[in-house]
């Protein structure tokens, strides 16, 4: 954040910026075998064909593209955005065009609650200006990008960039939401500018600062993340500075009052008196800002005897103040780089939270290549000092995709390769547990059941052990009477058939907590292995299909579990011998996918998508001779909660009867979705042609919902001039 010593300024890059495509992201990605080939990448498990829908009939004419903020000028894919200067701020109104850039993933329940009186892991995410791959809405077809997944161990995720608003591009908040973790922008003014910025809104009084307060405010409630970053880092006038803390006091509570558990953290920059000097820790020269907000994000050249100072002036808001930790390490730093967890252990021993500032120094600074081996290795070396946080809601479902690979994966086989990048379709993350020698814990990007990446688990079973225990979900939730689980692993290695691969739970402590026939008392912190279902009974018929799943090497089992007033604690994988051995085994196991599922919950009908309709059409000539290429804008409606996703599929267009293949095009998160570059046979003069398009829900227990229940819509269209028609029903 700071520029100068401790921290490096960046210019912005045209590349970054929405309207100017990044290299490689041109027309030519979207159009004709290579758009098809990328949004049926992103398919999750299966598909089909559905009914019921509308019809609408248009004349194939070329028109302007979309608004270039929210849409991409070369494609019209929508794009994610930042906001430059107090004009663009205060002129922000919500509309249509920017729906894409609305999370469609409520934050997720966590235990224990992110306000426990525990300290807390912030990270803020600055590379390279922002805006970079992420932020196309719908994904891209980039190669080696930057993924964060380690979810369970961190509290916060800030977006940092230098523009003005940054607005978190939706496909962070979608990933962070669905792994329990609030997203906050970033408000920051620097230099001259921003000075001239801070003198027009806090000098000018308190309806000044009070319509920027509700202006962000209102931004983090439209696009549902949670809150801000506050970054002042230009010198102040008296009468500015004075105003500070009521602006800051302002914007807090209106930010609680928008948001549900909504957020603004100070950043260390400016003291009381308006000069700009960061000093890395709470004082009495920066304490008026701490008392105005919910937290303060100190800067990162600290030593321990400021580490002291803050916790004794901090009293019970001590797990408020993050300690900042520079990845990079510039300047006169504790711990950087792999040495991080040095910085780390320092700030735990007097009970601080820590703000871990550029973590993509993995990405950045070590290279591409080996990013995940890299990655997994940063963390684990920090997760001594990550207190984690435990799922608390049925169903658990994941394929641990992280939203992107370097093929595509559909019930364990390789569909198709090529690289993808979509992070609002990566999955719930497990635990990461590493233990040195004896276990690794990974993500592999060659095999997978579904999706981009499977979980690799490595490890050594010792001599005169039977089996090793994998712990993969921390679990804090009343226990359902019944508990429906399934499974889809692959042993790896030269001789697999000697292990066997089962699940367990384990309980909380509890004297009233009974596994089936209550008369059976479990021993303490029980540990459960649900009773194996080659296939489950008739009541579960709608479960049949997920027991008899494995295909290309993947087994599938599925299991139930009868529990009377328990809670859930860990799901863990066991890996066993078949055979007692005085000797170290070796193994590896792919994980495909873990559902967790509250079998009552099953029964229930799924609904209808219903009102499906098409908007923001933008026909081209082309790619080939006699053809078009049709982008537009699908919307429809679906109960809110329900679904985890949509697929969105094209049944393909003719100008003639008979059928044609179903193609996936895209994931979406919400109730829209844009069609991009869709190549349509160019009808003759007098002619009409149809296109039809379909939408399926996935729901949150992903069991298949029946192809009548799917949205469905008609598209006839027509030379110019000559006349439309349209069926449909």
């Amino acid at each position: 954040m700071q520029p100068g010593p401790g921290h490096t300024s960046l210019t912005r890059d045209t590349r970054s910026i929405p309207g100017h495509p990044a290299p490689g992201h041109g027309g030519g990605r979207c159009r004709g075998r290579s758009r098809a080939r990328r949004r049926r990448r992103r398919r999750q498990c299966g598909s089909g064909s559905g009914g019921g829908g509308s019809a609408m009939a248009e004349a194939a004419e070329a028109a302007e593209g979309p608004a270039p903020r929210y849409f991409d000028t070369k494609t019209t894919e929508p794009i994610s955005f930042f906001l430059t200067g107090l004009e663009e701020l205060l002129a922000w109104q919500p509309n249509s065009n920017d729906d894409f850039n609305v999370s469609a993933v409520p934050l997720a329940k966590r235990q224990p609650p992110l306000l426990s009186s525990r300290p807390r892991t912030l990270v803020c995410h600055d590379m390279r200006g922002g805006y970079l791959e992420d932020r196309f809405i719908q994904g891209s077809a980039t190669r080696n990008p930057y993924v964060f997944y380690h979810w369970r161990y961190i509290d916060i995720f800030v977006y940092f960039s230098h523009h003005t608003v940054t607005i978190p591009p939706v496909v962070w908040t979608n990933a962070a939401h669905r792994n329990s973790v609030p997203v906050l922008g970033t408000f920051i003014t620097e230099w001259t500018d921003g000075e001239k910025l801070c003198e027009a809104f806090l000098a000018g009084g308190e309806e000044a600062y009070g319509a920027v307060a509700e202006q962000l405010a209102r931004i983090a409630q439209h696009y549902r993340f949670d809150g801000w970053l506050i970054n002042i880092e230009n010198t102040l006038s008296a009468a500015a500075v004075g105003n500070l803390p009521l602006f800051l006091q302002e914007l807090t509570a209106r930010v609680h009052s928008a948001v549900p558990g909504g957020l603004v953290i100070w950043y260390d920059s400016v003291l009381k008196d308006g000069t700009l000097r960061w000093q890395n820790e709470l004082n009495n020269a920066n304490r008026m800002f701490f008392d105005a907000c919910d937290g303060l994000f100190t800067n990162y050249n600290w030593k321990e005897e400021q580490l002291e100072r803050t916790q004794r002036l901090a009293g019970p808001r001590l797990n408020d103040v993050y300690v900042g930790v520079d990845v990079f390490g510039r300047g006169d730093v504790i711990g950087a780089g792999f040495d991080t967890y040095k910085s780390l252990r320092l700030i735990r021993q007097y009970g601080l939270s820590a703000a871990i500032f550029a973590p993509g120094w993995v990405y950045e600074h070590l290279g591409k290549e080996n990013f995940l081996q890299n990655e997994n290795r940063f963390w684990g070396l920090l997760a001594e000092y990550l207190p984690t946080h435990s799922i608390c809601t049925l169903p658990l479902t994941t394929s641990f995709s992280l939203g992107m690979g370097t093929s595509t994966f559909l019930d364990g086989k390789d569909e198709e390769t090529g690289p993808w990048y979509d992070l609002s379709a990566q999955d719930i993350q497990p635990l990461y547990p590493e233990h040195q020698g004896m276990l690794s814990t990974s993500c592999c990007l060659q095999d997978a059941w579904c999706g981009g990446s499977s979980l690799q688990l490595q490890g050594t079973i010792p001599p005169g052990e039977e089996r090793v225990a994998v712990r993969l979900f921390s679990l804090q939730m009343l226990a359902p009477p019944k508990v429906f689980l399934t499974m889809l692993y692959k042993l790896e290695g030269p001789q697999p058939d000697d292990f066997t691969v089962a699940l367990e739970v384990t309980t909380w402590d509890s004297g009233v907590c009974f596994e089936g026939n209550p008369t059976s008392l479990p021993e303490p912190n029980g540990r459960y292995h649900p009773r194996f279902l080659p296939a489950p009974p008739p009541s579960l018929a709608k479960l049949l299909a997920a027991c008899h799943r494995g295909s290309h090497g993947w087994t599938s089992r599925c299991y139930e579990l009868e529990l009377q007033d328990c809670s859930l604690r860990d799901l863990s994988l066991i890996v066993s011998r078949q055979q007692p051995s005085p000797q170290e085994t070796s193994f590896t196991c792919l994980l495909g996918e873990v559902r967790v599922l509250d079998t009552a919950s099953v029964a229930a009908s799924p609904p209808q998508v219903h009102s499906v309709m098409a908007s923001q059409l933008w026909w081209q000539e082309g790619p080939e001779p006699e053809q078009l290429s049709l982008s537009l804008t699908l919307r429809w409606s679906f109960p809110p909660g329900r679904a985890r996703w949509f697929r969105v599929l094209s049944q393909g267009a003719r100008c003639r009867l008979g059928q044609t293949a179903l193609q996936v095009l895209g994931l979406a998160q919400g109730c829209l979705f844009r069609a991009v570059g869709l190549s349509v046979p160019q009808p003759a003069r007098g002619q009409s042609c149809r296109l039809e398009l379909l939408v399926e829900p996935v729901l949150r227990d992903e069991l298949p919902v029946d192809p009548e229940r799917w949205g469905r819509l008609v598209l006839v269209y027509s030379a110019p001039g000559s006349g439309t028609s349209s069926d449909g029903h």
